[in-house]
C-alpha cells in the first residue's frame, strides 16, 4: 500500500528546500478548481503558509460557476489565501489586437488564455516574491497536453512524476472536495471543452500504459502521435553551440 504520510513528508521538504534555495518569500499557484491545481494548493500551504491562489476565470461560463465555486471550497477547506482576476478582458483585447496583424486560428486564440494566466501569475509573483508552482501531471506531460509558456511554465512542479490517475488517489487520501475529484478534467479553453474528448482518448487508457504497459492498438496510436507532436513543448529551446 501506498504511504502516502512519508511521500507526503517528502514532497513537502522539496517545497521547502527550492524555497530556502532561491529565498522566496512565497508560493503563488492558479487555483483553476481542478484536481492538479488543489493537490498543489494542498501541498503547497503544508510546505508554505505564505501560499495564494489565484482564481483566473476566461470568458468560459464553466471558469465563473462550477470552477469558481470548487476553487473557493478548497481554499475555505485548506486555509488558502485566494484572489479573483478576471482575465475575459484582457482575451479579448488580446484577440482583438493581434487579429488585426494576422488570421488567428482557433487554437491560437485557444492558447491566449492559459499564457494570460502565467502572465498573471508572474506579475504578481514576481511583485511579492513568490515562486510559481506548475500544475501539471506526468499524462498531461507525456500528451503535450499543455500551453508551450502557458500552463507549461513554472518555477518548480511538485507534482510533475503523478499521473491524473494518482492525483485522484492522493486526493482521497487529503479529503480534497469529492466535487474536485469527480468534476471532467478541463483546461477551459472554450465553452464546454474537456480534456479527454480533445484527446480523444481517457486519462484512465493514458495512465494504465504509462504505469502498466497495457494498450490497445488504436490508443497507443494516439498516445504514440500526442506524445510526438508535443516533444518541443518538453525540451528546452534550442541555442548555438548544442
Amino acid at each position: 500500500m501506498r504511504d502516502y504520510k512519508s511521500e507526503t513528508e517528502k514532497r513537502i521538504a522539496f517545497i521547502r528546500g527550492i524555497l530556502n534555495e532561491s529565498k522566496a518569500s512565497g508560493i503563488i499557484f492558479g487555483n483553476s478548481g481542478g484536481k492538479d491545481s488543489a493537490l498543489v494548493g494542498i501541498l503547497s500551504k503544508m510546505a508554505c503558509d505564505s501560499t495564494l491562489g489565484i482564481m483566473m476565470p476566461c470568458q468560459s461560463k464553466r471558469n465563473f460557476a462550477e470552477d469558481m465555486k470548487d476553487a473557493s471550497d478548497l481554499a475555505v477547506k485548506y486555509g488558502i489565501s485566494c484572489r479573483v482576476v478576471d482575465l475575459s478582458e484582457l482575451k479579448a483585447m488580446a484577440v482583438r489586437i493581434f487579429g488585426e496583424k494576422t488570421t488567428l486560428s482557433d487554437n491560437a486564440v485557444s492558447n491566449i488564455a492559459p499564457r494570460l494566466r502565467m502572465l498573471a501569475l508572474y506579475t504578481i509573483g514576481a511583485a511579492e516574491n513568490r515562486l510559481v508552482a506548475g500544475t501539471g501531471n506526468r499524462s498531461e506531460i507525456y500528451m503535450g497536453y499543455f500551453t508551450k509558456w502557458g500552463d507549461g511554465a513554472c518555477d518548480f512542479n511538485p507534482i510533475a512524476d503523478l499521473t491524473a490517475t494518482e492525483v485522484v488517489e492522493y486526493l482521497e487520501y487529503l479529503d480534497a472536495p469529492k466535487n474536485i475529484r469527480k468534476k471532467a478534467p478541463s483546461a477551459g479553453l472554450f465553452e464546454g471543452q474537456t480534456d479527454e474528448d480533445e484527446m480523444g482518448i481517457t486519462y484512465e487508457a493514458i495512465d494504465n500504459y504509462l504505469l502498466n504497459g497495457i494498450v490497445s492498438r488504436e490508443n497507443l496510436r494516439i498516445i504514440e502521435n500526442y506524445h510526438k507532436k508535443g516533444e518541443h513543448k518538453r525540451r528546452k529551446p534550442k541555442s548555438f553551440g548544442d
